[in-house]
């Protein structure tokens, strides 16, 4: 095995240091004076190097520093190791067996348990293979994403887990050299906590969402550090604590010189201070920016307008934070792919206690990724991110849509000036073409069949501009955005002072997509065998006796397949061979029927409720007559994120009988 120059000096020195820490040059040079002594005979001038190694191994000296060396190999006649593969730590370390660069530094946090989760002071102990109600703890470092193993919900629920984040990666420097303390202090970036409840039926409850400030430990003794973090609610309960996580930080390799705890103190004093002076620069800008706003048109008042907005924590927010360009790697392929994805993920709006209106809540794109769902506005701002990853003029647009309800969505400017409206929770897009309020009554007028009716402002990550059109109806409206008479501006240089990369200490970070775990073959095989069952059992209640067709339900196949292309691309296609198919399944005087539904859950007696308030499909599955074959298909078409949208077919054919 050939290591580069530089690897193999970073390892001789980690060597060298365990040597100096174990002091085995003094302990060598003790023997070697022991063995001189007693050994050597008189008429001898020298030892040789293979009798001073007999005299190291057989007083253990040997055996001690190779059981402080922990190398770390999977078998004997695999491979040599990588130089990614070898660890150097001593045996008192909590990391055990693992493949770490020893080139890089690394954070270790443990979460070693929970406590005061007062809500759950009344959970029963789950009984051994029982389902039961589970936690589950998501984090975000620089990039890196993790997840814990669910644990049951209890008062004192049973955190255990482990998780290596790396501190100094490539892009924040030089990439050759280990970070020192000093480097890592200013590592402004936070560890995003968020933590997720998945009931017995397998909904998903944004529990709390926490930013660890994990830099103490660059002060604290040795490298290590135990912390305990109050977790609180989200929303309306972000006052009220709903648990504490005891954590321990632990760095890698250990540090050879902390600092002090006032030294590191004073940074985290000094980057607070910062952030609330731009915070509160921009606020006076932002009351300023709507002073003059409101100065254009007294009607401007009741416009949709919304330049801060509320996160999971309470935490108010300029909007154009929620907005990054996003890339989504090789996960999705195109814009229309990723606008499938975000419509897929699940719409909640923001939970309320008692009645009153919407609750307003903007989630962080971390809290929305870990739960698989949440309002518009959080579809909107994914896609948003999303399409500028894509090279595209993207906005967020702020109205609302019929009935006065508010509501966000998505616009893109194309280079001719085709304005492109896109639906974040259905996928949907449409051209918009301004109708001229001052026209002919006889002129024919562009017909809108979007569902927007007014637009007050629209943003990205790096603009915001206010509508001061006479009319803020979407149908009339102009999508000149250099026109200022139409659009009034905020200073980008004012954005850009809160918003952009880097630029305040509390700008929640962006987590990269993740690629789905769900096997989309197995899941979809799964479904369909549990609507079989309830499918049986349903008719068995009405006195009525069930065959199952295979390969009728195997003909079904390219239907969905074409369902789910078309909801992605907008072009139909295939639909000429299922049908041809079919018409060759069914014989003479026999009758065919059939039922797509599409759903974005996998829990199959939900989806098979649901499918029997449809009188069309209840139809087929209690269809009476002569030879009736069912025949039922399901496929899961699986996203990033672990989303998926499921398609289930239920068809029957029969003899008619007149």
């Amino acid at each position: 095995m050939s290591l580069p120059p530089e690897k193999a000096s970073e390892l001789k020195q980690l060597i060298h240091q365990q040597l100096s820490k174990m002091d085995v040059h003094g302990r060598i040079r003790e023997i070697l004076a022991e063995t001189i002594r007693e050994e050597l005979a008189p008429d001898q001038q020298h030892l040789s190097t293979e009798d001073l190694i007999k005299a190291l191994r057989r007083r253990g000296i040997i055996d001690d520093v190779m059981k402080e060396l922990n190398f770390v190999t999977d078998s004997v006649d695999q491979e040599l190791p990588s130089p990614k593969q070898i660890v150097a730590f001593d045996k008192q370390s909590t990391l055990k067996k693992t493949n770490i660069d020893p080139t890089r530094r690394y954070l270790y946090l443990q979460v070693l348990g929970g406590k005061a989760f007062l809500e759950h002071l009344q959970e029963p102990e789950p009984l051994p293979g029982q389902v039961c109600s589970t936690f589950t703890l998501c984090l975000h470092y620089r990039n890196q994403r993790f997840r814990s193993k669910p644990v049951p919900c209890a008062c004192e629920p049973d955190f255990h887990d482990g998780f290596l984040l790396e501190v100094h990666r490539e892009s924040s420097g030089d990439g050759t050299r280990m970070a020192d303390s000093t480097t890592m202090l200013s590592i402004s970036d936070p560890i995003h906590m968020v933590l997720i409840k998945i009931d017995i039926f397998g909904e998903t409850t944004l529990v709390a969402s926490y930013f660890l400030e994990w830099r103490s430990v660059l002060g604290s003794e040795n490298g290590v550090t135990n912390l305990t973090v109050e977790l609180m609610g989200v929303g309306t309960e972000s006052k009220v604590s709903v648990g504490i996580l005891n954590i321990k930080l632990e760095m890698y390799p250990p540090l050879n010189q902390t600092l002090s705890q006032e030294v590191v103190n004073t940074q985290l004093a000094l980057e607070r201070q910062k952030t609330a002076e731009k915070e509160r620069l921009f606020l006076v800008y932002a009351k300023q920016w709507w002073r003059e706003y409101l100065q254009i048109r007294p009607s401007h008042n009741s416009r949709l307008v919304k330049i801060f907005a509320q996160d999971e924590n309470g935490i108010n927010r300029p909007v154009c934070s929620y907005v990054k360009p996003l890339r989504a790697g090789r996960l999705l392929d195109t814009p229309r792919q990723a606008a499938r994805f975000v419509n897929v993920l699940g719409y909640e709006r923001a939970p309320v206690i008692g009645g009153g209106g919407k609750q307003e809540q903007w989630c962080t794109l971390l809290a929305f990724l870990c739960r698989n769902k949440g309002d518009c506005e959080d579809h909107a701002n994914l896609l948003c991110s999303l399409l500028l990853g894509y090279g595209l003029e993207a906005f967020v647009c702020v109205g609302t849509k019929a009935k006065g309800a508010p509501h966000s969505w998505v616009m893109t400017c194309g280079t001719d000036g085709t304005i492109m409206f896109w639906e974040s929770l259905t996928g949907h897009r449409y051209i918009h073409k301004p109708t001229n309020p001052d026209g002919s009554p006889l002129a024919e007028q562009p017909k809108p069949l979007y569902p927007y009716r007014t637009i007050g402002c629209v943003f990205n990550h790096q603009m915001f501009l206010g509508n001061c059109q006479p009319s803020d109806a979407v149908e009339t409206c102009i999508f000149d955005l250099n026109d200022e008479s139409k659009w009034k501006p905020m200073s980008e240089d004012a954005i850009k002072s809160v918003c952009a990369p880097g630029a305040t200490t509390s700008l929640p970070p962006f987590p990269p997509l993740c690629a789905s775990t769900i096997d989309a073959s197995v899941t979809s095989n799964e479904i369909e065998m549990q609507l079989r069952l309830l499918v049986s059992e349903h008719r068995k209640d009405l006195g009525l006796t069930t065959v199952w067709e295979d390969q009728l339900s195997y003909l079904l196949s390219p239907a969905l397949a074409s369902y789910e292309f078309e909801r992605t691309t907008s072009i139909s296609a295939g639909n000429e061979e299922f049908q041809d198919a079919i018409r060759r399944a069914v014989p003479d005087g026999h009758t065919f029927k059939g039922f797509p539904i599409h759903f974005v859950y996998r829990n199959a007696r939900r989806a098979f409720a649901t499918c029997l308030r449809s009188p069309f499909c209840e139809e087929i599955i209690c269809c009476r007559g002569d030879q009736v074959r069912l025949a039922v298909r399901v496929r899961v078409f699986t996203y990033p994120e672990s989303a998926c949208a499921v398609w289930i077919m239920f068809a029957c054919k029969y003899r008619s009988v007149l």
